[in-house]
Protein backbone atom coordinates (compact mmCIF):
# COMPACT_ATOMS: atom_id res chain seq x y z
CA UNK A 1 0.00 0.00 0.00
CA UNK A 2 1.19 3.88 -0.86
CA UNK A 3 0.24 6.98 0.38
CA UNK A 4 -0.89 10.10 -1.69
CA UNK A 5 -1.67 13.01 -1.39
CA UNK A 6 -4.74 14.33 -3.89
CA UNK A 7 -5.48 18.48 -3.97
CA UNK A 8 -8.30 20.19 -4.26
CA UNK A 9 -9.39 24.03 -4.59
CA UNK A 10 -12.75 24.62 -2.74
CA UNK A 11 -14.95 27.04 -3.43
CA UNK A 12 -16.61 28.43 -0.36
CA UNK A 13 -19.88 30.83 -0.90
CA UNK A 14 -19.37 34.34 1.08
CA UNK A 15 -21.11 32.63 4.38
CA UNK A 16 -18.83 30.16 4.81
CA UNK A 17 -15.83 31.93 3.24
CA UNK A 18 -16.66 33.79 6.92
CA UNK A 19 -16.73 30.80 8.78
CA UNK A 20 -13.80 29.14 7.64
CA UNK A 21 -11.83 32.46 8.50
CA UNK A 22 -13.04 32.45 12.18
CA UNK A 23 -12.29 28.71 11.87
CA UNK A 24 -8.65 29.87 11.04
CA UNK A 25 -8.52 32.74 13.63
CA UNK A 26 -9.49 30.18 16.36
CA UNK A 27 -6.88 27.92 15.78
CA UNK A 28 -4.14 30.49 15.55
CA UNK A 29 -5.61 31.93 19.13
CA UNK A 30 -4.95 28.62 20.01
CA UNK A 31 -1.70 28.10 18.97
CA UNK A 32 -0.47 31.73 20.67
CA UNK A 33 -2.06 31.02 24.21
CA UNK A 34 -0.28 27.16 23.87
CA UNK A 35 3.12 28.79 22.74
CA UNK A 36 2.35 31.51 25.77
CA UNK A 37 1.71 28.67 28.34
CA UNK A 38 5.14 27.20 27.82
CA UNK A 39 6.82 30.39 27.78
CA UNK A 40 5.55 31.46 31.08
CA UNK A 41 5.80 28.06 33.07
CA UNK A 42 9.14 27.58 31.80
CA UNK A 43 10.53 31.71 32.81
CA UNK A 44 8.32 31.83 35.82
CA UNK A 45 8.22 28.37 37.46
CA UNK A 46 11.17 26.37 35.29
CA UNK A 47 8.36 23.54 34.34
CA UNK A 48 7.94 21.99 30.86
CA UNK A 49 4.67 21.72 29.50
CA UNK A 50 3.73 18.97 27.35
CA UNK A 51 1.67 18.18 24.16
CA UNK A 52 -0.26 15.62 27.16
CA UNK A 53 -0.92 18.46 29.39
CA UNK A 54 -2.00 21.24 26.61
CA UNK A 55 -4.51 18.41 25.61
CA UNK A 56 -6.01 18.27 29.27
CA UNK A 57 -6.53 21.89 29.19
CA UNK A 58 -8.24 22.17 25.80
CA UNK A 59 -10.61 19.29 26.82
CA UNK A 60 -11.27 22.22 29.88
CA UNK A 61 -11.65 24.87 27.84
CA UNK A 62 -13.85 22.98 25.79
CA UNK A 63 -16.12 21.96 28.62
CA UNK A 64 -16.26 25.87 30.40
CA UNK A 65 -16.57 27.55 26.88
CA UNK A 66 -19.10 25.28 24.46
CA UNK A 67 -19.95 28.08 22.73
CA UNK A 68 -17.06 29.56 21.40
CA UNK A 69 -14.99 26.18 21.31
CA UNK A 70 -16.96 22.45 21.67
CA UNK A 71 -18.61 23.80 18.36
CA UNK A 72 -15.12 22.80 16.00
CA UNK A 73 -13.89 19.81 15.91
CA UNK A 74 -11.46 18.64 18.68
CA UNK A 75 -9.21 16.33 16.75
CA UNK A 76 -8.34 18.99 14.61
CA UNK A 77 -7.21 21.62 17.83
CA UNK A 78 -5.20 18.84 18.73
CA UNK A 79 -3.43 18.90 15.84
CA UNK A 80 -2.49 22.27 16.04
CA UNK A 81 -0.87 21.45 19.79
CA UNK A 82 0.79 18.56 18.48
CA UNK A 83 2.11 21.03 15.50
CA UNK A 84 3.46 23.52 18.39
CA UNK A 85 5.00 20.33 20.19
CA UNK A 86 7.04 19.28 17.24
CA UNK A 87 8.46 22.68 16.52
CA UNK A 88 9.55 22.84 20.26
CA UNK A 89 11.12 19.54 19.88
CA UNK A 90 13.14 20.76 16.31
CA UNK A 91 13.88 23.90 18.16
CA UNK A 92 15.47 21.69 20.78
CA UNK A 93 17.13 19.54 18.29
CA UNK A 94 19.34 22.20 16.85
CA UNK A 95 20.28 23.67 19.46
CA UNK A 96 21.77 20.39 20.65
CA UNK A 97 23.57 20.40 17.03
CA UNK A 98 24.77 23.98 17.45
CA UNK A 99 22.95 25.15 14.51
CA UNK A 100 20.68 28.76 14.61
CA UNK A 101 17.88 27.64 16.92
CA UNK A 102 14.88 29.51 15.12
CA UNK A 103 12.68 29.70 18.37
CA UNK A 104 8.64 28.91 17.38
CA UNK A 105 7.33 32.22 17.20
CA UNK A 106 3.62 33.70 17.27
CA UNK A 107 1.52 33.92 14.48
CA UNK A 108 -0.66 36.52 12.88
CA UNK A 109 -3.74 35.14 10.56
CA UNK A 110 -1.41 35.69 7.55
CA UNK A 111 0.87 33.50 8.99
CA UNK A 112 -1.46 30.63 9.89
CA UNK A 113 -1.12 28.02 7.03
CA UNK A 114 -3.84 26.07 7.63
CA UNK A 115 -5.14 23.28 9.75
CA UNK A 116 -5.46 19.77 9.46
CA UNK A 117 -7.90 17.19 10.72
CA UNK A 118 -7.32 12.95 11.68
CA UNK A 119 -10.33 10.09 10.88
CA UNK A 120 -12.33 10.97 7.89
CA UNK A 121 -15.73 11.30 9.08
CA UNK A 122 -14.22 12.77 12.23
CA UNK A 123 -15.89 16.37 11.77
CA UNK A 124 -15.08 16.39 7.96
CA UNK A 125 -16.06 13.80 5.20
CA UNK A 126 -14.79 14.18 1.85
CA UNK A 127 -16.95 12.71 -1.16
CA UNK A 128 -15.25 12.40 -4.89
CA UNK A 129 -17.01 11.88 -8.05
CA UNK A 130 -16.56 8.28 -9.00
CA UNK A 131 -16.78 7.39 -12.88
CA UNK A 132 -18.44 3.87 -12.15
CA UNK A 133 -15.22 2.03 -13.13
CA UNK A 134 -13.91 -0.61 -11.21
CA UNK A 135 -10.00 -0.10 -10.11
CA UNK A 136 -8.35 -3.34 -9.93
CA UNK A 137 -8.57 -3.26 -6.09
CA UNK A 138 -12.45 -3.40 -6.76
CA UNK A 139 -13.26 0.07 -5.31
CA UNK A 140 -15.04 2.54 -7.90
CA UNK A 141 -12.75 4.69 -9.26
CA UNK A 142 -12.28 8.61 -8.80
CA UNK A 143 -13.48 11.05 -11.22
CA UNK A 144 -12.62 14.83 -11.30
CA UNK A 145 -13.77 16.63 -8.58
CA UNK A 146 -15.89 16.07 -5.43
CA UNK A 147 -17.16 17.57 -2.05
CA UNK A 148 -16.43 18.72 1.19
CA UNK A 149 -18.31 18.83 4.40
CA UNK A 150 -16.92 20.39 7.81
CA UNK A 151 -18.87 20.27 10.81
CA UNK A 152 -20.76 23.41 11.26
CA UNK A 153 -19.91 24.96 7.76
CA UNK A 154 -21.55 22.28 5.32
CA UNK A 155 -21.10 21.36 2.19
CA UNK A 156 -18.35 22.62 0.17
CA UNK A 157 -17.49 22.34 -3.95
CA UNK A 158 -14.18 20.59 -4.16
CA UNK A 159 -12.30 20.86 -8.46
CA UNK A 160 -9.37 18.26 -8.90
CA UNK A 161 -8.71 15.55 -10.23
CA UNK A 162 -7.20 11.96 -8.84
CA UNK A 163 -4.50 10.02 -10.64
CA UNK A 164 -5.86 6.91 -8.54
CA UNK A 165 -8.54 6.45 -5.90
CA UNK A 166 -8.35 4.77 -2.30
CA UNK A 167 -8.99 4.83 1.28
CA UNK A 168 -9.50 8.26 2.65
CA UNK A 169 -7.18 8.54 5.77
CA UNK A 170 -7.01 12.57 6.57
CA UNK A 171 -6.66 16.09 5.42
CA UNK A 172 -5.16 19.40 5.16
CA UNK A 173 -7.01 22.55 4.79
CA UNK A 174 -4.87 24.79 3.74
CA UNK A 175 -5.20 29.03 3.44
CA UNK A 176 -2.90 30.68 0.81
CA UNK A 177 -2.86 34.03 -1.48
CA UNK A 178 -6.59 34.21 -0.06
CA UNK A 179 -7.77 30.74 -1.81
CA UNK A 180 -8.93 27.81 0.01
CA UNK A 181 -7.82 24.51 -0.81
CA UNK A 182 -7.74 20.91 0.49
CA UNK A 183 -5.40 17.96 0.37
CA UNK A 184 -6.20 14.61 1.03
CA UNK A 185 -4.12 11.42 2.04
CA UNK A 186 -5.38 8.25 0.36
CA UNK A 187 -4.31 4.55 1.19
CA UNK A 188 -3.41 3.30 -2.81
CA UNK A 189 -3.42 -0.20 -3.33
CA UNK A 190 0.07 -0.72 -5.74
CA UNK A 191 -2.40 -2.34 -8.04
CA UNK A 192 -4.19 0.96 -8.59
CA UNK A 193 -1.25 2.52 -8.71
CA UNK A 194 0.37 1.06 -11.88
CA UNK A 195 0.39 2.34 -15.31
CA UNK A 196 1.01 0.47 -18.50
CA UNK A 197 4.70 0.69 -19.25
CA UNK A 198 6.08 0.63 -22.60
CA UNK A 199 9.59 2.58 -22.51
CA UNK A 200 12.33 0.28 -21.62
CA UNK A 201 15.03 3.55 -21.85
CA UNK A 202 17.38 4.03 -18.96
CA UNK A 203 18.04 7.86 -18.22
CA UNK A 204 20.86 9.41 -16.44
CA UNK A 205 20.27 12.89 -15.49
CA UNK A 206 22.45 15.90 -14.63
CA UNK A 207 20.92 18.78 -12.82
CA UNK A 208 21.99 22.67 -12.90
CA UNK A 209 20.99 25.92 -13.34
CA UNK A 210 22.15 27.23 -16.61
CA UNK A 211 20.00 23.96 -18.03
CA UNK A 212 17.52 22.53 -15.65
CA UNK A 213 18.31 19.05 -16.33
CA UNK A 214 21.30 17.57 -18.96
CA UNK A 215 20.04 14.19 -19.93
CA UNK A 216 21.76 11.03 -21.10
CA UNK A 217 19.49 7.67 -21.90
CA UNK A 218 20.00 4.34 -23.70
CA UNK A 219 19.02 4.31 -27.37
CA UNK A 220 19.00 0.53 -28.74
CA UNK A 221 20.26 1.72 -32.05
CA UNK A 222 22.28 4.82 -31.31
CA UNK A 223 23.90 3.54 -28.23
CA UNK A 224 23.34 7.36 -26.07
CA UNK A 225 21.36 10.11 -26.74
CA UNK A 226 21.71 13.38 -24.88
CA UNK A 227 18.78 15.96 -24.18
CA UNK A 228 19.40 19.34 -22.87
CA UNK A 229 16.17 20.60 -20.90
CA UNK A 230 16.17 24.42 -20.80
CA UNK A 231 16.19 26.57 -17.57
CA UNK A 232 12.57 28.40 -17.43
CA UNK A 233 14.07 30.92 -15.32
CA UNK A 234 10.91 32.10 -13.97
CA UNK A 235 12.24 34.62 -11.33
CA UNK A 236 13.99 36.01 -14.28
CA UNK A 237 10.83 36.58 -15.98
CA UNK A 238 8.63 37.92 -13.54
CA UNK A 239 11.49 39.89 -12.06
CA UNK A 240 10.14 43.60 -13.16
CA UNK A 241 6.43 43.01 -11.94
CA UNK A 242 7.34 41.45 -8.53
CA UNK A 243 9.73 44.71 -7.92
CA UNK A 244 7.04 47.01 -9.10
CA UNK A 245 4.29 44.84 -6.27
CA UNK A 246 6.88 45.18 -3.66
CA UNK A 247 7.06 48.69 -4.02
CA UNK A 248 3.31 49.06 -4.24
CA UNK A 249 2.98 47.04 -0.95
CA UNK A 250 5.81 49.32 1.23
CA UNK A 251 4.45 52.49 0.00
CA UNK A 252 1.29 51.91 1.06
CA UNK A 253 -0.08 52.39 4.89
CA UNK A 254 0.09 49.12 6.63
CA UNK A 255 -3.31 47.48 7.49
CA UNK A 256 -5.04 50.54 4.77
CA UNK A 257 -7.22 49.85 2.03
CA UNK A 258 -5.11 50.53 -0.26
CA UNK A 259 -2.42 48.45 1.39
CA UNK A 260 -4.76 45.16 1.40
CA UNK A 261 -5.53 45.91 -1.98
CA UNK A 262 -1.90 46.25 -3.32
CA UNK A 263 -1.23 42.96 -0.88
CA UNK A 264 -3.88 41.01 -2.78
CA UNK A 265 -2.42 41.73 -5.97
CA UNK A 266 1.10 40.46 -4.94
CA UNK A 267 -0.53 37.72 -3.39
CA UNK A 268 -2.39 36.73 -6.82
CA UNK A 269 0.97 37.01 -8.88
CA UNK A 270 2.93 34.93 -7.05
CA UNK A 271 0.16 32.46 -6.80
CA UNK A 272 0.59 32.25 -10.88
CA UNK A 273 4.00 32.15 -10.83
CA UNK A 274 3.78 29.23 -8.43
CA UNK A 275 1.56 27.51 -10.62
CA UNK A 276 3.29 27.86 -13.51
CA UNK A 277 6.49 26.29 -12.15
CA UNK A 278 4.40 23.79 -10.61
CA UNK A 279 2.82 22.68 -13.66
CA UNK A 280 5.96 22.90 -15.84
CA UNK A 281 6.92 20.12 -13.67
CA UNK A 282 4.05 18.09 -13.62
CA UNK A 283 4.27 17.87 -17.53
CA UNK A 284 8.18 17.96 -17.69
CA UNK A 285 7.94 14.59 -15.30
CA UNK A 286 4.92 12.93 -16.69
CA UNK A 287 7.21 13.30 -20.09
CA UNK A 288 10.16 11.62 -18.63
CA UNK A 289 8.26 8.92 -16.41
CA UNK A 290 6.42 7.76 -19.64
CA UNK A 291 9.79 7.20 -21.49
CA UNK A 292 11.81 5.35 -19.40
CA UNK A 293 12.18 2.40 -17.03
CA UNK A 294 15.07 3.77 -14.97
CA UNK A 295 16.07 7.50 -13.70
CA UNK A 296 18.95 8.55 -12.50
CA UNK A 297 20.25 11.51 -10.65
CA UNK A 298 22.67 12.55 -8.35
CA UNK A 299 21.28 13.05 -4.31
CA UNK A 300 21.60 16.99 -3.85
CA UNK A 301 21.34 18.41 -0.60
CA UNK A 302 19.76 21.85 -1.05
CA UNK A 303 19.77 23.39 2.21
CA UNK A 304 23.76 22.85 1.74
CA UNK A 305 23.62 24.30 -1.49
CA UNK A 306 21.74 27.24 -0.45
CA UNK A 307 23.61 27.79 2.56
CA UNK A 308 24.14 31.60 3.25
CA UNK A 309 27.96 33.19 2.47
CA UNK A 310 27.84 35.81 5.05
CA UNK A 311 29.47 34.40 7.69
CA UNK A 312 29.98 35.54 11.04
CA UNK A 313 30.93 39.50 12.85
CA UNK A 314 34.13 38.07 13.54
CA UNK A 315 35.04 35.86 10.25
CA UNK A 316 33.03 37.99 7.41
CA UNK A 317 31.75 36.10 4.34
CA UNK A 318 33.13 36.39 0.55
CA UNK A 319 31.04 37.24 -2.67
CA UNK A 320 27.89 37.45 -0.71
CA UNK A 321 25.93 39.35 -2.95
CA UNK A 322 27.09 36.27 -5.88
CA UNK A 323 26.42 33.75 -3.40
CA UNK A 324 22.95 34.90 -2.40
CA UNK A 325 21.94 35.38 -6.36
CA UNK A 326 23.43 31.64 -6.91
CA UNK A 327 21.03 30.98 -3.82
CA UNK A 328 18.10 32.62 -5.55
CA UNK A 329 18.43 30.78 -9.07
CA UNK A 330 19.02 27.53 -7.10
CA UNK A 331 15.75 27.51 -5.38
CA UNK A 332 13.63 29.12 -8.50
CA UNK A 333 14.46 25.92 -10.28
CA UNK A 334 13.04 23.62 -7.07
CA UNK A 335 15.11 20.84 -7.82
CA UNK A 336 13.76 18.43 -4.83
CA UNK A 337 10.01 19.42 -5.80
CA UNK A 338 11.30 17.78 -9.45
CA UNK A 339 12.82 14.74 -8.90
CA UNK A 340 10.10 14.15 -6.42
CA UNK A 341 7.28 14.16 -8.76
CA UNK A 342 9.80 12.02 -11.17
CA UNK A 343 9.99 9.60 -8.48
CA UNK A 344 6.73 8.66 -7.97
CA UNK A 345 5.96 8.57 -11.59
CA UNK A 346 8.29 6.37 -12.38
CA UNK A 347 7.50 4.25 -9.69
CA UNK A 348 3.99 4.15 -11.33
CA UNK A 349 4.97 3.28 -14.48
CA UNK A 350 6.28 0.20 -13.01
CA UNK A 351 9.86 1.73 -13.43
CA UNK A 352 12.71 2.41 -10.68
CA UNK A 353 14.53 5.52 -9.35
CA UNK A 354 18.01 5.65 -8.24
CA UNK A 355 19.70 8.12 -6.07
CA UNK A 356 23.78 8.31 -6.85
CA UNK A 357 25.47 8.88 -4.10
CA UNK A 358 26.92 12.17 -4.75
CA UNK A 359 29.86 12.26 -2.39
CA UNK A 360 31.28 8.72 -3.51
CA UNK A 361 30.76 9.36 -6.96
CA UNK A 362 31.56 12.69 -7.84
CA UNK A 363 29.88 12.84 -10.80
CA UNK A 364 30.84 16.48 -11.80
CA UNK A 365 34.43 15.42 -11.10
CA UNK A 366 34.54 12.04 -12.66
CA UNK A 367 35.48 10.74 -16.38
CA UNK A 368 32.72 8.40 -17.72
CA UNK A 369 35.33 6.80 -20.19
CA UNK A 370 38.29 5.49 -17.86
CA UNK A 371 36.51 6.40 -14.18
CA UNK A 372 39.46 8.81 -13.36
CA UNK A 373 38.49 11.74 -11.11
CA UNK A 374 39.89 15.42 -11.37
CA UNK A 375 38.73 18.06 -9.18
CA UNK A 376 37.40 21.06 -11.15
CA UNK A 377 36.25 24.52 -10.81
CA UNK A 378 32.73 25.27 -10.91
CA UNK A 379 33.86 28.18 -13.71
CA UNK A 380 35.46 24.80 -15.39
CA UNK A 381 32.40 23.97 -17.94
CA UNK A 382 34.08 21.46 -19.90
CA UNK A 383 35.27 17.83 -19.23
CA UNK A 384 38.77 17.30 -20.31
CA UNK A 385 40.25 14.45 -18.76
CA UNK A 386 44.16 14.29 -18.39
CA UNK A 387 44.45 10.63 -18.62
CA UNK A 388 42.56 9.28 -21.54
CA UNK A 389 41.84 12.94 -23.13
CA UNK A 390 37.93 12.23 -23.18
CA UNK A 391 36.54 15.67 -24.04
CA UNK A 392 32.57 16.87 -23.48
CA UNK A 393 30.57 19.20 -21.76
CA UNK A 394 30.67 18.98 -18.12
CA UNK A 395 26.88 18.58 -17.38
CA UNK A 396 26.46 15.78 -20.11
CA UNK A 397 29.36 14.13 -19.09
CA UNK A 398 28.18 14.11 -15.15
CA UNK A 399 24.99 12.65 -16.21
CA UNK A 400 26.66 10.00 -18.00
CA UNK A 401 28.50 8.60 -15.22
CA UNK A 402 25.30 8.80 -13.03
CA UNK A 403 23.57 6.74 -15.88
CA UNK A 404 26.85 4.32 -15.99
CA UNK A 405 26.40 4.44 -12.49
CA UNK A 406 22.87 2.77 -12.59
CA UNK A 407 23.92 0.80 -14.69
CA UNK A 408 26.32 -0.99 -13.08
CA UNK A 409 29.03 -0.53 -15.91
CA UNK A 410 31.57 2.36 -14.52
CA UNK A 411 35.10 0.44 -13.77
CA UNK A 412 34.82 -1.04 -10.63
CA UNK A 413 31.64 -0.69 -9.83
CA UNK A 414 30.63 -4.19 -9.43
CA UNK A 415 32.68 -4.23 -6.40
CA UNK A 416 30.86 -1.64 -4.80
CA UNK A 417 27.91 -1.85 -2.90
CA UNK A 418 25.13 0.29 -4.85
CA UNK A 419 21.96 1.19 -3.05
CA UNK A 420 18.92 0.44 -4.00
CA UNK A 421 16.01 2.29 -6.04
CA UNK A 422 14.21 4.46 -3.57
CA UNK A 423 10.09 4.65 -3.85
CA UNK A 424 8.42 8.36 -3.93
CA UNK A 425 7.58 7.79 -1.90
CA UNK A 426 5.11 15.68 32.54
CA UNK A 427 5.01 18.77 34.12
CA UNK A 428 2.53 19.64 36.58
CA UNK A 429 -0.04 22.06 35.95
CA UNK A 430 -0.75 24.56 38.95
CA UNK A 431 0.96 27.18 37.59
CA UNK A 432 0.14 30.97 37.40
CA UNK A 433 -1.24 31.32 33.86
CA UNK A 434 -2.40 27.96 31.80
CA UNK A 435 -4.10 27.81 28.54
CA UNK A 436 -7.06 27.97 29.71
CA UNK A 437 -6.59 31.41 31.23
CA UNK A 438 -4.87 32.28 27.55
CA UNK A 439 -8.21 31.47 25.86
CA UNK A 440 -11.28 32.00 28.29
CA UNK A 441 -9.66 35.20 29.95
CA UNK A 442 -9.46 37.48 26.32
Amino acid sequence: MQRRKITYKLYPNVKQTLLLGEFLRQHKDLWNAALEERIDAWRKFKLSISYEDQCKSLTQIRQELPEDWAQSNCSSQQITLRRLDKAFKAFFARCAKGQAPGFPRFKSIGRMPGLGFKGHGDGWRFAPNLNGAQQRSGAPAWSKHGSLRLQGIGHIKARGESRAGGVIKSCELTHRYGQWSISVTVECADADLARTRTASHAMGADWGVNRLLTIVRTDGATGEVREDIENPRWYRESKERLVALDRAVSSKRRGSRNWRKASSLRAGFNARMARKRHDHQHQLSAGMAARCALFAAEKLTIKNMTASAAGTIEEPGTNVAQKSGLNREILDTAPAALFQKVAYKVFETGGQFLEAPTRRLKPSQRCPACDAVSKKALSKRIHRCGVCGYTEDRDAASARVVLRWALGTLVGQEDQDLPGGNRPGGANHETASNLYLRIGGR
